[in-house]
């Protein structure tokens, strides 16, 4: 199995949590966005919509989008789930799950940051603010949700789940992008309980092979 992927790409990182939760083992091919890699022709033949990640099956099937290759895997690889099977549980998830991969991420992910900056002439401190907006929009969200769920090590029951591998890199993002998170704390309880799991750590942007020094 062979997974392309960029280090900081949140669908990327998805993926990455996902694997290291089932204990699958896969060769990490980097695509460096930054640079246009992803548009390539040659990329473009696996992924047509030229986006991370893609994942290369055993089989030799190629599938983009990162909530598609999670439901595959959880199909395929049904030890350790990621979607409850229970009707309620199930439902929370998958409401936090697009929340998060609907709502917050396509408007903040770098081609969108770029189409500001290079086409509509935002400025750098415009661009900032509209992340902000989506996050402080898409985080209060979240933060009832996980309410409702009462949540507390993970989003939902007492094991990770596709919430909790959608909620780190989106919470990893914000960090990054200097975002002030101080008002959800139950997103932060998740993440910090999170990120002391080897599945986790192994996933995390600053061990990939393909990282790319600040």
């Amino acid at each position: 199995m062979k997974l392309y992927s960029f280090f900081n790409s949140s669908a990327s990182y998805r993926v990455r949590i996902a694997l290291a939760l089932k204990g699958i083992d896969y060769q990490s091919v980097g695509v460096n966005i930054r640079i246009g890699q992803q548009n390539t022709l040659e990329y473009r033949r696996l992924n047509p919509v030229g986006l991370v990640p893609t994942l290369i099956t055993g089989d030799g099937e190629s599938l983009g989008q990162s909530l598609a290759i999670v439901d595959w895997l959880d199909r395929r690889y049904p030890q350790t789930p990621l979607l409850p099977q229970e009707d309620l549980p199930r439902m929370r998830v998958l409401e936090m799950v697009y929340a998060i991969a609907c709502d917050i991420h396509p408007i903040n992910n770098m081609r969108v940051l770029r189409y500001l900056s290079d086409e509509l002439k935002v400025s750098e401190e415009g661009k900032k603010r509209w992340y902000a907006h989506w996050i402080q929009q898409g985080f209060s969200t979240l933060e009832q949700l996980l309410r409702q769920a009462k949540s507390g090590d993970f989003c939902v029951g007492d094991t990770p789940t596709l919430a909790d591998c959608c909620l780190v890199p989106q919470w990893a993002n914000a960090l990054r992008m200097g975002c002030d998170l101080s008002h959800y704390p139950r997103c932060q309880a998740v993440y910090d309980a999170c990120i002391r799991l080897p599945a986790f750590i192994a996933a995390a942007p600053e061990n990939q092979q393909d990282k790319i020094p600040a």
